[in-house]
Order: structure tokens, then sequence, then C-alpha cells
């Protein structure tokens, strides 16, 4: 069983940048350490014959057809824009020249 000792623990959390009270690293060490111990567990099992998995879920994509198509009216669309000019709709400048 793996157990994380309080300098492992404290060595992770420099790297992280985090700072931790003592009583934080003396509950943190005892959560890691127990799930270390459930990882040592699930590794007992026998995974032989069973296909690695990404997802849980079995999930497929449902694609369709990519088909060019005017969706919208051009007209029809300006006619909802404060300003448009050209076919094109009119937006604040953000950047400077």
């Amino acid at each position: 069983m793996s157990k994380v000792t309080k300098e492992e623990l404290l060595s992770v959390a420099e790297l992280a940048m985090l700072e931790l009270t003592d009583e934080e690293v003396e509950m943190y060490a005892q959560d890691l350490s127990a799930f270390m111990a459930y990882a040592d567990k699930l590794n007992e099992l026998n995974t032989d014959g069973v296909e690695p998995m990404t997802h849980a879920l079995q999930q497929v994509n449902v694609m369709r057809e990519d088909v060019v198509a005017d969706v919208l009216d051009r007209e029809e669309m300006l006619k909802g824009a404060k300003e448009h000019q050209d076919g094109e709709i009119k937006v604040p400048t953000i950047l400077s020249e």
C-alpha cells in the first residue's frame, strides 16, 4: 500500500505553488494515501482480454453530409443588423491604426 509522506506532499505543493497549513498537509496526505491505496487495489484486477476504452459509454458521432446551402437570405438577415453597408454588417472599430 502506498503512503504519501508529508515531505512528498510538500514537494508537490511547492511545484504547484500552493501554500498549505500544517492541518491541510496532514489531511491531504491522508486523502492522497487513501486514493493511492484504492489505485493499488484496482491494479490487482485481472484485465486480460478487456478492451481499452476512452469513455465508459459507447459514443458514436453522427455526422451529416456537408452540403452547401443558403441558410439565410442576406437581405432578411441584414434587416436585423443595426448598421450595414454593401451587404456586410458594420461593427464598431476596436483597433486603432
